[in-house]
């Protein structure tokens, strides 16, 4: 502050020696002294003498010193957000520390939880305030310094001082002394308010930390007071001053404001999260109006969806209670037991038509479980009341979770992942009906709620996984139908590796939620993530078992893309159409794209020594040199067919002696599928190394020829006429190219016709030459021309 302070008196002072000229009359004995002074400055000035011009361009100065002061203040536009957030953080901070400090306060985990991703967001903002108030002094502070280095310019000093420029600059002294006093006062108020700002931030990053280590010690503190006796064991007297109620209103209210301010800070996380169920919603909702506008909903009914329909909003509203407490794993308990009761309401109407009768009326006997603890919590009934109505509530989930495990149990087949998870449920609840008896309140609580919690969620995330697959499969019929492809295509392997990933990731997420309700969550990823970040030497080489983690998971996940890409577009590599070859050869591209730049994405991401990477690759190249190298020839060779175009997905082609469509072009071989179905594996380099006959290279067209021999007399003309007719006639001849037919004696009973015609579709080509022969037939025979 003293700092500050005298560098705005440095400043003031040399603005007084600026306006020094026009402060008041001068008199003869001024002038005399002033004539002096500009005497002893002389040494000061050019050699040369100055003109008009040289002074104004020294005035300039001044004067854009003078205007920067206004534009760089009016370029601090985030002051006054930034005052709104600070006393919107001070008066959280405010709650928060009233929270904390309750000493008849009984911990909540899940509160907890929220009053620690809370503080994080709000050091998180205080530190992005303090970092552009910061900014703004630096800026201010040089602004002066360019102010204070005008006293330096010995030109400037002379015309403020010599008596005879202030009668040649009066005009410019008039306004100049205008802008002075702007100047002065933003300078004085926007240091003092930055000053203000700076400190206030200061102060909150301080109260911000004492309070994260506050909570911190009560999260600790959880841990071992939920294992000793908070409460009297359930058959003691009741001590009627830890008793009393709270009341639903105090209760409302104080949920309310500490989960507004909850909600304000951490708004960023469910934004994705809607987002992403909008995407859900409108991917399925125009996959069925495609379908819709082609009358073709129909195609659908083989894949028998269980809970997609044309209007998915019951179904994405399950997507988004179901993955809300993923985005917001600190969230407030009141609104985490609000989700799952909306979920649990979801599925209930989910569920009224799908399943049977006695299994959904367990399922609402469940909700009711679900449903009474937040009740009674939110009604603040007296703690003894709660633990007698908690007890009957975990002893009848005891028989409950039973009952219902012996059900599933029958149908272990279909509800298979939900038995383990039933097994928790009961066990939950058996250890929350001991908890309680003896004493152990939170952990009652804990545990209670866990198990119902695991319960949900399993069932949620299950239908979740089987949501994703069903709206894969939709999308990939729905484009099928777009493109015309045939309808029918073996669905059934392309959604085993989907069900596969759909249901890891939902054991990830169960799990996620599972610890974190057991405050076990942030131990165990600050265990894993020390294990994978510490750095690891063998020899000279170090690496971290994160980075290759990240390595491979990376190029997982860019295998999984490039071979799921295709199926997305509905292409599954079985199809004959002519018309999709270039999208199949951009699909291609694609693909080997997504494998090499996963690759280099891997490599950047995970952190691995480039130079180690250098001479893994060298020593690959020895390997290269001695036996890797038709490895090495067939991925080259993949890489020229796929931009060479030479052969491309779809085309019919002749290698050797193996004729088919080409099926697959992989980074090693590719796949013909001949005509009677078998699939033939090639190297790529053998098929560069080979002649390719390419029947579909620039067009689908192949010319047919025929043969018959018919009996004489017959009128030539009549026979040509008539097999132009019918060839003319077929929906698949190319009409653009000419027929032509030759009729050649051979004796004098018989004459051989020779026929020759183009077919648009190489692929029918045999079934067109056989309805154009059987027409010939049919009209011969009418005609009275027998063929022999």
């Amino acid at each position: 502050m003293t700092t500050k302070s005298s560098s705005s008196s440095a400043i003031r002072l040399a603005l007084v020696l600026v306006l020094l000229c026009f402060s008041a009359a001068p008199s003869f004995a001024q002038k005399s002294k002033q004539s002096a002074l500009a005497h002893d400055l002389a040494i000061l000035s050019d050699s040369a003498t100055l003109t008009k011009g040289d002074y104004l361009s020294h005035l300039e100065k001044v004067f854009e010193a003078v205007n920067k002061v206004p534009v760089t203040v009016a370029s601090f536009k985030k002051l006054v957000p930034i005052e709104g957030h600070l006393s919107q953080d001070e008066a959280a901070i405010a709650l928060l520390k009233s929270r904390l400090t309750q000493s008849e306060r009984t911990l909540n985990l899940q509160n907890l939880q929220m009053d620690q991703t809370l503080l994080e967001e709000l050091q998180s903002n205080n530190k992005d305030c303090l970092s552009d108030l910061d900014e703004y002094e630096k800026e201010l502070r040089e602004l002066k310094t360019e102010i204070l280095n005008l006293r330096k310019d010995s030109v400037i000093i002379k015309i403020f001082t010599q008596p005879s420029m202030n009668s040649l600059f009066k005009d410019q002294f008039a306004e100049l002394k205008k802008k002075h006093v702007v100047m002065d006062s933003l300078l004085k108020n926007t240091t003092l308010t930055i000053n203000n700002l700076q400190a206030r931030t200061s102060a909150n990053l301080i109260n911000i930390k004492e309070l994260m280590y506050l909570t911190d010690s009560q999260l600790s503190a959880v841990s071992i007071r939920a294992f000793g006796k908070e409460r009297r064991y359930i058959w003691e007297p009741t001590n009627r001053r830890a008793n009393r109620s709270e009341g639903f209103r105090k209760f409302i209210n104080g949920e309310q404001q500490i989960s507004g301010y909850y909600f304000v800070y951490t708004r960023s996380s469910r934004a994705l999260l809607l987002f992403t169920c909008l995407v859900f919603f409108f991917w399925v909702f125009f996959n069925f109006r495609s379908l819709k506008q082609r009358d073709r909903l129909d195609a659908v009914v083989d894949f028998r969806f269980s809970f997609l329909s044309p209007h998915p909003y019951l179904i994405t509203f399950i997507m988004l209670f179901t993955l809300a407490p993923v985005f917001d794993l600190g969230a407030p308990a009141l609104y985490i037991e609000g989700v799952h009761l909306l979920l649990a309401a979801l599925l209930t109407l989910l569920f009224y038509k799908k399943l049977p009768r006695r299994l959904f009326q367990q399922w609402c006997l469940f909700v009711l479980f679900l449903l009474a603890p937040v009740i009674l919590r939110i009604l603040g009934m007296p703690p003894r009341y709660q633990r007698w109505l908690l007890l009957f509530l975990s002893s009848s989930a005891t028989i409950y979770g039973i009952l219902v495990w012996r059900t599933l149990e029958e149908k272990s087949r279909r509800y298979k992942v939900l038995l383990s998870t039933g097994w928790i449920y009961v066990t939950f609840a058996v250890i929350a009906t001991f908890c309680n008896i003896f004493g152990r309140f939170t952990l009652t609580g804990i545990f209670y709620n866990t198990g119902v919690s695991a319960f949900l969620n399993a069932v949620s995330l299950t239908i979740l996984a089987k949501m994703l697959v069903e709206a894969f499969l939709l999308q990939m019929k729905s484009s099928r139908i777009r493109k015309g492809y045939p309808e029918y295509f073996d669905w059934k392997p392309v959604i085993a590796g989907l069900k596969r990933l759909a249901g890891i990731a939902a054991i990830i997420i169960w799990f996620v939620i599972f610890t974190t309700n057991l405050n076990i969550f942030n131990g165990l990823y600050s265990s894993v993530m020390e294990a994978l970040t510490a750095t690891r030497t063998i020899g000279s080489f170090s690496f971290t078992f994160g980075g290759v983690v990240l390595f491979l998971g990376i190029i997982w996940t860019a295998n999984f893309l490039q071979k799921y890409i295709a199926y997305f577009f509905g292409d599954t590599g079985d199809d004959t159409f002519e018309d999709n070859k270039g999208e199949r050869s951009k699909l291609l591209v694609t693909r080997l794209v997504l494998l090499i730049g996963g690759f280099l994405i891997a490599v950047a991401a995970s952190g691995l020594p480039i130079d180690k990477i250098t001479v893994i690759l060298g020593a690959l190249g020895v390997g290269i040199g001695l036996g890797l190298q038709n490895i090495v020839s067939n991925f080259v060779s993949g890489i020229i067919l796929i931009f060479d175009k030479t052969i491309r997905i779809g085309d019919v082609v002749e290698l050797s002696n193996k004729k088919g469509r080409v099926k697959e072009i992989g980074v090693r071989a590719s796949t013909l599928l001949s005509d009677e179905g078998a699939e033939i594996i090639i190297p790529n380099g053998a098929i560069l190394s080979n002649n390719i006959i390419n029947w579909t290279l620039s067009n689908n067209q192949m010319r047919v020829d025929m043969a018959l021999s018919i009996t004489k007399p017959f009128d030539s003309t009549e026979v040509i006429s008539l097999i132009r007719d019918i060839i003319a006639e077929n929906s698949n001849v190319f009409i653009n190219k000419e027929p032509v037919i030759m009729i050649s004696p051979v004796s004098k009973l018989n004459s051989d016709v020779k026929i020759y015609f183009w077919c648009k579709d190489i692929s029918k080509a045999d079934l067109t030459k056989s309805m154009i022969n059987a027409q010939i037939f049919d009209v011969f025979e009418e005609k009275g021309i027998e063929i022999l």
